[in-house]
């Protein structure tokens, strides 16, 4: 079986039509400028450690207070990767 359209000329020497155009687009600037507005949203109040402690306070308070059978499950987790354990690095210390 054919093809519906005929393959696209691949340089000079392909006799079928003109060669692909070389694109590139240079996205530098615009990566500078999109983290230079991702930190002026942020604000200058923001704080990277905290928010990191309180993360980690967070996840500290979700895993508190577990029963006899959650704590084993919780535990399972932990020995198969899934979630990782208490004190795991999360946070800045």
């Amino acid at each position: 079986m054919t093809p519906h359209r005929p393959t696209p000329p691949t340089g000079p020497d392909d006799a079928s039509g003109p060669a692909l155009a070389d694109f590139s687009v240079d996205l530098t600037s615009h990566e500078v400028l999109r983290r230079a507005q991702v930190m002026a949203a942020l604000g200058p109040d923001w704080d990277p450690v905290g928010v990191l402690r309180g993360e980690d306070e967070a996840y500290r308070l979700l895993y508190s207070g577990l029963d006899e059978q959650q704590q084993r499950v919780y535990e399972d987790l932990v020995a198969a990767g899934v979630l990782p354990g208490r004190g795991g690095g999360h946070a800045a210390a």
